[in-house]
């Protein structure tokens, strides 16, 4: 069954896998229900938590449980995605994003689920019985790069594929108020309601090349990887998709779940 949409899942602390204060984690739960009925034959993740210096998928049977954070509640540890791989569809992404000029495309044979992936999948799809593959982003390219790889990878919408990026709409660990649950930073705020705003008008291109067009660019994203497999996202869904917020919330005073879903035109 083809893919009309393609998402960007905001998926903010790992403690969202257990955190049963975290408003982002109900969301997420309800997804089957609430935002998307669709069953995929298999999930694409863009994750913010795999950074390479060329586009690269994890080409496994069986992914791992990647424990990818420190410092976290035990409980965290012992938590398990036992999703299968899905090969055939690393195989796939790799032979469309070569035929649209990306001309090293590199194969992971160990790698399996990062948290990026994995945490808002355990909350989505609990069931773990959807093979997933991941691909992974180029922080040292910009938004535009990430947009071609998205374009490249449209055609598995109608193979039934889910294509989701994963990271965070705000994403500055720095600028985190651990014990903060109210009071939210003017400037996260301002560049989240820019960010939302260009994105349900249509303006891709001005989120393409956000670093000169939102306010604190820098401050909300020193560090683009959490914002890449958004770009992505909308290149998949294509240039007259339209966007919709399915999701809105800020913890810790600036790390914003802002979550996506872009329908395609046609």
């Amino acid at each position: 069954m083809a893919m009309k949409d393609t998402f960007y899942i905001s998926h903010g602390s790992p403690t969202l896998s257990i955190d049963e204060s975290i408003e982002a984690r109900k969301f997420l739960q309800s997804w089957k229900k609430d935002v998307f009925s669709q069953r995929p034959n298999s999930i694409l993740v863009i994750s913010g938590h795999w950074d390479t210096a060329v586009p690269t998928v994890n080409v496994v049977d069986t992914n791992e449980t990647i424990y990818d954070f420190y410092g976290f509640p035990k409980p965290m540890y012992q938590l398990k995605y036992p999703a299968p791989g899905a090969p055939q569809l690393a195989m796939r992404v790799k032979q469309l994003l070569k035929e649209s000029g990306f001309n090293r495309v590199d194969e992971d044979k160990k790698r399996g689920l990062d948290h990026g992936a994995w945490v808002p999948l355990l909350l989505m799809y609990p069931e773990a019985d959807i093979p997933v593959c991941q691909l992974s982003v180029q922080s040292d390219k910009d938004g535009t790069h990430h947009y071609n790889l998205g374009k490249a990878l449209a055609p598995l919408k109608d193979e039934g594929v889910l294509i989701m990026g994963s990271g965070s709409a705000v994403h500055n660990l720095r600028a985190l108020k651990i014990q903060s649950r109210d009071a939210v930073a003017p400037w996260a705020l301002e560049f989240d309601n820019w960010l939302k705003e260009a994105l349900l008008e249509g303006r891709y291109e001005d989120v393409n090349h956000y670093e000169k067009k939102a306010p604190h660019a820098k401050m909300a994203h020193p560090w683009p990887d959490h914002f890449y497999p958004l770009h992505v996202a909308i290149g998949a869904a294509g240039e007259n998709a339209k966007a919709k917020l399915i999701h809105s919330s800020i913890e810790m005073g600036s790390l914003s779940y802002a979550s996506y879903q872009f329908t395609s035109a046609t």
